[in-house]
């Protein structure tokens, strides 16, 4: 890097299901405070976020989110037989009217997501073609949503191998890597939360029940989804500290966020909100490897 041109600046925005709307907020805060990333890597969640916001679409996309219930979110949910829980075409066909679909390679800031060759398990970084199938194959977590073919090969969650990308934002050129780490307090996080019976408490229970009908285990026994969401949870959490020990960013932002569960798609406020705290919380060191000074 020429100490006297700026950085390139990366933000690599890590998997975290549910917890992911919280990319929404970091980005949003990150350009309040003068900062808009040139390379933008995404895993899982991080990838569709990041697509819409490379896209152009972010504002859009956080009205949208900010909408949902959980009656709106279990409705998205297509039940499967096969490859996974959950089939995702009412939820990604919805997504796709709504928001527009460029290919990778045209847009003005560069853009990775991360996903797993299911044949081979390697990492695998999509750069070129239609966004949003490659944001699709990125979300493919396994159990819940079925693998997305393409170019001929079967893609899963790039969480299972990358789950926050500074790698990729370094492979794109990215001087200074800013990294949202959504993993850091998984592990004893599961859909099923004992909830009281207030009324501010409703429309969680209502999705509570929901969800355990899906997905209800034998008397004392866990079910499939906690199983699943779970064995997820210490996968990220192990393979996260272990990829950012050996390439850790200037930047690791860690939202606060080890009450949220994998499907908890419907508590959007609270997530853009921590998002942005966390973004606040850290301005001064992220201007300070920027060199932007103070207002």
């Amino acid at each position: 890097m020429n100490p006297s041109t700026p950085p390139t600046v990366g933000l690599a925005l890590g998997s975290g299901s549910a917890r992911g709307w919280a990319h929404i907020g970091v980005i949003q805060a990150l350009e309040e405070i003068g900062v808009r990333p040139q390379v933008v890597a995404g895993t899982s969640i991080g990838a569709l976020v990041g697509g819409v916001y490379v896209a152009g679409q972010l504002a859009e996309f956080a009205e949208w989110v900010r909408t949902l219930t959980a009656r709106d979110v279990l409705g998205f949910l297509d039940i499967s037989l096969s490859g996974g829980m959950f089939k995702g075409e009412k939820l990604f066909g919805f997504f796709e009217q709504r928001h527009h679909n460029p290919d990778i390679e045209s847009l003005e800031q560069r853009f990775v997501c991360v996903a797993t060759e299911m044949k081979t398990g390697r990492e695998t970084w999509l750069t070129r073609g239609p966004l949003l199938p490659a944001t699709r194959a990125s979300c493919a977590l396994p159990g819940l949503f079925p693998p997305v073919q393409l170019d001929g090969r079967w893609m899963l969650d790039g969480g299972l191998v990358n789950p926050v990308p500074v790698s990729a934002c370094r492979a794109l050129g990215a001087d200074v890597v800013i990294a949202v780490n959504l993993n850091g307090q998984l592990v004893g996080t599961h859909v099923s939360r004992s909830v009281g019976g207030s009324a501010e408490n409703a429309e969680l229970s209502w999705w509570q029940r929901a969800a355990g009908y899906l997905t209800s285990g034998e008397g004392q026994n866990p079910s499939l989804f906690d199983v699943v969401a779970t064995s997820v949870n210490i996968l990220q959490d192990r393979l996260t500290r272990s990829r950012m020990a050996g390439d850790p960013p200037e930047v690791a932002l860690v939202p606060r966020l080890d009450d949220y569960t994998l499907m908890d798609f419907h508590r959007a406020d609270q997530a853009i909100e921590e998002g942005r705290r966390v973004v606040h919380e850290n301005a001064a060191r992220i201007r300070g490897w920027l060199g932007i000074a103070a207002d």
